[in-house]
């Protein structure tokens, strides 16, 4: 019996060498690398956001909400991509309301095309299109809500429409989203109602 366990541990050892260590990388992450606890760890390009020290070095003060004008896997895509020169904390799946964490809250994610919010925001991004309802999915809605509350809780940041903001709201944006279509009264009912504090 010794002999079969150790057999199996040489087996599974050799199995796990065929794996690529990028792949064995990922596996190893967790939910506790990440911020948010539901979130799963999807690292962002070091290039594409500013490493700092938030809250001690800025306030966080806004939930800056976004749509991407990309699919899911297209978005992440980009974030990874050095040359992109751009990024959010999070991206929010359509379909189910997966949530993966691309920049841990603590540093500045360049999602807000203003750099002042930038440094006192939280960026998501929604999976979708400003002008195709249908992406905006029932899971997108709770999942992100839930993220927002909880982001909300942990800075102190006040659940309403002047500190959840679109990121069209954003001064000198050039940008829509998340448009229209968005329901921000339910969005913001969510928010609320799934506040811990």
């Amino acid at each position: 019996m010794h002999r079969r366990r150790i057999l199996q541990g040489v087996a599974t050892t050799a199995a796990a060498a065929l794996i690529p260590a990028s792949t064995r990388a990922m596996a190893a992450t967790t939910a506790g690398d990440t911020d948010y606890p539901s979130a799963h760890w999807t690292p962002a390009s070091t290039s594409n956001y500013t490493a700092s020290n938030r809250p001690s070095a800025y306030p966080v003060q806004y939930v800056i909400i976004h749509v991407t004008q990309e699919t899911y896997p297209d978005t992440i895509g980009i974030f990874q991509n050095p040359a992109k020169q751009v990024s959010a904390h999070y991206v929010v799946r359509s379909a189910d309301g997966y949530v993966a964490q691309c920049v841990r809250e603590k540093n500045i994610a360049w999602h807000a095309g203003n750099w002042d919010y930038n440094t006192r925001s939280i960026g998501i991004e929604h999976e979708g299109w400003v002008d195709r309802p249908s992406y905006f999915t029932n899971a997108m809605y709770e999942k992100s809500a839930l993220l927002t509350a909880s982001v909300c809780d942990r800075y102190n940041i006040p659940k309403d429409r002047s500190h959840i903001l679109a990121h069209a709201q954003v001064p000198g944006t050039d940008h829509t989203d998340p448009g229209p279509e968005w329901d921000w009264v339910r969005y913001i009912r969510l928010v609320n109602l799934y506040s811990v504090t």
